[in-house]
């Protein structure tokens, strides 16, 4: 239970901290943070929460991390359905108060920082290349993770690092898909956003689980945890 509870923290920290920033801080008039200060958000949440956190339940916080890290041979299996429901609970919760906040002076929220493609991507990308993108970019990010978590690597920096790459995964895709990489931020976000947020929510489910999946058999395969 403890480890469930770290991980609804960590993702409600997560949206609330990155997708906040989105919401309510990257357009506001002359002094907005744009997309450098959106990445940066996401980074140092996800930085801050690994070391909060992270000796409790290993600061996961999205379920492709969690699927990933299984595929890497770092996580038992028989764990996974209940980090992820604690994961997206987390999410939405981020979200729910997200939402209070940002509807508190009348405001509309507007695609409240979803993810998508098309019309739904900041630069109008295909699904094709948000696809490509997603599983790139998490493929990379669980990469990076399962790196700077080996027993061979200097762990005490494993945050920094995971949180820097998150910021540089952002940097990278924030035009086209508002950037995902993790299923439970992506959920959190389509259910307020509603109508077609929702129907390309399968997308940010089904990409970065197969980058994850991919860089687990990948990283399982350079760096066996035996050695």
């Amino acid at each position: 239970m403890k480890k469930l509870v770290a991980e609804f923290i960590g993702t409600f920290w997560l949206v609330l901290g990155g997708c906040g920033s989105a919401v309510l801080a990257a357009g506001f008039p002359d002094v907005g943070i744009g997309f450098v200060g959106v990445a940066f958000a996401f980074g140092l949440t996800v930085l801050t929460m690994v070391y909060a956190v992270g000796h409790i339940s290993g600061g996961h916080f999205n379920p492709a991390v969690t699927i990933g890290l299984w595929m890497g041979g770092r996580f038992d299996v028989k764990e996974i359905p209940s980090y992820i429901i604690s994961q997206v609970i987390g999410g939405i919760s981020g979200a729910g108060v997200l939402y209070l906040i940002a509807t508190g002076n009348g405001s509309d929220v507007g695609n409240f920082a979803a993810n998508g493609f098309d019309s739904l991507s900041p630069g109008g990308y295909s699904m094709t290349a948000a696809l490509v993108t997603e599983v790139v970019m998490t493929f990379m990010f669980l990469i990076i993770i399962l790196g700077a978590t080996h027993k061979n690597a200097n762990t005490k920096f494993a945050g920094i690092a995971i949180g820097l790459g998150l910021t540089l995964i952002h940097l990278i895709s924030i035009p086209v898909t508002n950037t995902s990489v993790n299923p439970a931020r992506s959920t959190s976000q389509a259910l307020f956003a509603g109508g077609e947020a929702m129907g390309q929510l399968w997308l940010f489910w089904v990409a970065p689980i197969v980058g994850a999946v991919l860089a687990g058999i990948v990283y399982k395969f350079m760096a066996p945890n035996e050695e």
